[in-house]
């Protein structure tokens, strides 16, 4: 019994050296991480998109070691941002268009988006892809015309199941990643945020296991060295999306090419987010 309970002592502290050691290891290299809450078609009104920001901002008061965003949908923008503006959470867009203005019904600019406090605009997530049919050409120029604006572009990439299983992942990632960013210089990748998304691992339950996305961060930072240099490479944050939860988050972030979480349901309930935000204080 004794040395039972002495490996699963060495186990739990194995863990947390392994984290201790990836977040110090990324903040070394200039990578902050990035906590990001996507709420998609949530909630449903504008006393609900609030009373979550408020919650939730109250419970990551003072924590500044990670960067937090928080994507309502559009019509709550303006609402929630009057609840955070003084506070340590930023504001980020769910879409947008690549055009300024014209004759483009049901269309965001960036410049309206930069106009209600938004700092981060999401581009290629893969429910645009999957459901909204986004291809990578929109998807550059939305790329393109969120850093002229002077925003931070969030670039989603990923399989799905059946390319995943049919081991062609990195195919999937590399092309998806160096179409996305066709259109990006290297002094603009200090604009870019990238975020691995296993289309497979999307509000499916199914879970990506840390070191399985940890090898497709590490493919993935190889692909911008290669186009970028290393350096540069060495600098931009990749974010990992599927299914992150409290009670993974720490494995996940324990990986040294993990900068940091896009987080879906879980960013729904502020007690929830607000865990995964401290994932490195627990």
């Amino acid at each position: 019994m004794m040395n039972k309970v002495l490996f699963l002592v060495a186990v739990i502290v194995a863990v947390m050296a392994s984290s201790v050691k990836a977040f110090t290891l990324n903040m070394m290299s200039g990578r902050k991480p990035l906590m990001g809450g996507n709420w998609k078609l949530n909630p449903q009104t504008t006393k609900d998109a609030t009373s979550l920001a408020t919650e939730f901002a109250k419970k990551v008061k003072g924590k500044t070691d990670v960067d937090i965003v928080i994507f309502p949908p559009h019509p709550f923008l303006f609402p929630v941002y009057e609840k955070v503006e003084a506070t340590n959470v930023q504001m980020g867009g769910q879409n947008c268009f690549f055009e300024s203005d014209g004759a483009y019904t049901g269309a965001v600019s960036t410049c309206m988006l930069q106009d209600v406090g938004v700092k981060y605009v999401l581009c290629g997530h893969s429910e645009r892809r999957c459901v909204f049919k986004d291809d990578d050409t929109a998807i550059a120029r939305k790329v393109k015309k969120v850093i002229k604006q002077g925003m931070n572009a969030v670039l989603c990439f990923g399989e799905t199941q059946e390319e995943y299983e049919a081991g062609l992942n990195h195919e999937v990632c590399a092309i998806q990643l160096l179409k996305d960013l066709s259109m990006v210089t290297p002094e603009e990748m200090s604009q870019v945020v990238l975020a691995y998304e296993p289309v497979w691992a999307i509000g499916t339950g199914l879970v990506c296991p840390a070191d399985v996305a940890q090898e497709v961060h590490q493919f993935c930072r190889s692909v911008i060295a290669k186009k970028y240099g290393q350096a540069i490479a060495d600098k931009v944050i990749i974010q990992y999306g599927g299914s992150v939860k409290p009670e993974n988050v720490k494995e996940i972030m324990s990986q040294p090419d993990i900068d940091g979480c896009l987080v879906g349901g879980a960013s729904l309930t502020a007690d929830s987010f607000a865990k995964i935000v401290h994932f490195n204080d627990q």
